[in-house]
């Protein structure tokens, strides 16, 4: 499988429960990040400034869009036949084509597009938890900003270069 956007909050753990499930996993991801990606479990690191996924000629049984600025079209380049693209994040026209037109464009493709809509269940949210608790999947978590600097930590995540989580800290009163 193919994880585009690798390197975020929610890329860093898409490549670890991947992996985890068995999954081959190649990562894209910008330069500075691709030896986090190779840590987190991803067999194959592609620098996104310096190669073209969708135009290297490697397919995958599974794209999983979590930040990204392509097309469905150029998406379907890295599709083997009958796969799936999975849209989580990116740039909005592609969550929303992946969502409204992704049946359409499955049927026309013979490949799977959809955007992701979680339904997580008991069983599903077991099993991550046991994942995490076994330190099999780890949360990676790129900057803390307290509450009140949560204008500057909006614009850090807005710049698209996080490298894992940023998390708010909330201090009780008298702390």
């Amino acid at each position: 499988m193919l994880i585009h956007g690798a390197s975020g909050g929610v890329g860093t753990f898409a490549v670890q429960l991947a992996k985890a499930m068995g999954a081959r996993v190649t990562a894209v991801c910008g330069a500075r990040n691709v030896e986090q990606a190779r840590a987190l479990g991803a067999e194959h690191v592609i620098d996104y400034t310096r190669e073209d996924f969708t135009r290297d000629g490697r397919r995958y049984d599974l794209v999983l869009v979590v930040n990204g600025r392509r097309s469905l079209a150029e998406y379907r380049r890295a599709l083997n036949p009958g796969s799936r693209l999975v849209v989580a994040g990116g740039a909005v026209g592609t969550i929303m084509q992946a969502t409204l037109f992704g049946p359409a464009v499955s049927l026309a493709r013979g490949v799977t597009v959809r955007g992701l809509v979680a339904r997580p269940s008991r069983e599903d949210l077991m099993f991550v938890g046991a994942l995490l608790d076994s330190g099999v999947v780890v949360p990676v978590i790129d900057r803390c900003y307290p509450l009140g600097e949560l204008p500057e930590a909006m614009r850090y995540l807005g710049s698209g270069h996080a490298r894992g989580k940023v998390v708010i800290t909330v201090e009780q009163a008298g702390q």
